[in-house]
């Protein structure tokens, strides 16, 4: 009689809890999850590979189009399920970073587009987490955003002055063509006179800098990754810094009026002379 007093005991003990831990089971399962953090702006955000990369203040990477060097986005229809268009109307600005630097645009299907030094800002499907920059060099045309990058690329047609279009070699030809911008998309050129690590064109006194102004950026920092950064370095002419690349110094043209995405340079002096020429990984090693 006892045996059974205490085994029907075990039993009431052990239903108890069972049902206590479903209980606790169902307690758990219906407990409210973390919300999602919301996106409110634009922070630096520390990348094992790239350094400090532009993400939106959750930590996913946003991305800068080689096309849109004009300050447009010509990332439409299809590219834009691709890669999403980020747009904050006030974005908070995360440390180390400038609230001048960023603008918003309005895109031709009416939506807005936030920008970052005049580049329109996306981000990538292919990034399933915070962290990922599975889009930079896609296409070798997709980079992943930076703010202390020394120059970017553009990838459009080269319309020179005379209003004609030209392809990378400085001969007429209606293609699209890779070249090399400093940060804002401004077009940077060579002058085929000059030599290794040498600018033949500058004048001692700078009466011609107007003209073909030079770019004075005096150290190398971050290079979008389809270009080789050790291909790039720092002279002095007459007292200022110029960067290079592959051994040519590097200029702006005094027409383009400092306008992003123009490059009237292309057909200077005549449309054959292709004395002045854009950069890119194609260019030569002086």
């Amino acid at each position: 009689m006892k045996t059974n007093r205490n085994f029907n005991s075990l039993i009431a003990i052990a239903t108890i809890l069972v049902l206590f831990t479903t209980a606790c089971s169902k307690s758990n399962s219906s407990a409210p999850k973390p919300a999602t953090p919301s996106v409110t702006g634009v922070q630096l955000t520390a990348n094992a590979t790239f350094g400090n990369i532009l993400t939106d203040n959750t930590g996913r990477s946003l991305y800068f189009f080689a096309d849109d060097a004009a300050g447009t986005s010509t990332c439409i229809g299809g590219c834009a399920v691709t890669w999403p268009v980020f747009y904050q109307a006030n974005p908070t600005i995360g440390t180390g970073l400038s609230a001048s630097d960023f603008s918003k645009i309005t895109r031709t299907d009416g939506t807005m587009q936030t920008t970052y030094k005049g580049w329109p800002v996306y981000y990538y499907t292919g990034d399933s987490k915070a962290g990922d920059v599975k889009g930079d060099a896609f296409v070798n045309l997709w980079f992943v955003g930076k703010a202390d990058y020394s120059v970017m690329v553009s990838d459009a047609q080269l319309v020179g002055a005379d209003g004609l279009n030209y392809n990378d070699q400085g001969l007429p030809g209606t293609v699209q063509s890779m070249y090399i911008t400093n940060p804002s998309g401004q077009t940077l050129y060579l002058f085929t006179k000059d030599t290794h690590d040498t600018n033949n064109f500058t004048a001692s006194n700078f009466s011609n800098n107007s003209a073909w102004p030079i770019d004075t950026l005096s150290a190398v920092g971050s290079i979008p990754s389809i270009l080789d950064k050790t291909q790039f370095s720092i002279i002095t002419v007459y007292g200022k810094t110029q960067l290079v690349y592959k051994g040519h110094p590097m200029y702006y043209f005094g027409k383009d009026d400092s306008m992003r995405g123009s490059t009237k340079g292309v057909s200077y002096p005549t449309p054959d002379a292709a004395i002045w020429k854009v950069q890119n990984n194609n260019t030569p090693v002086l």
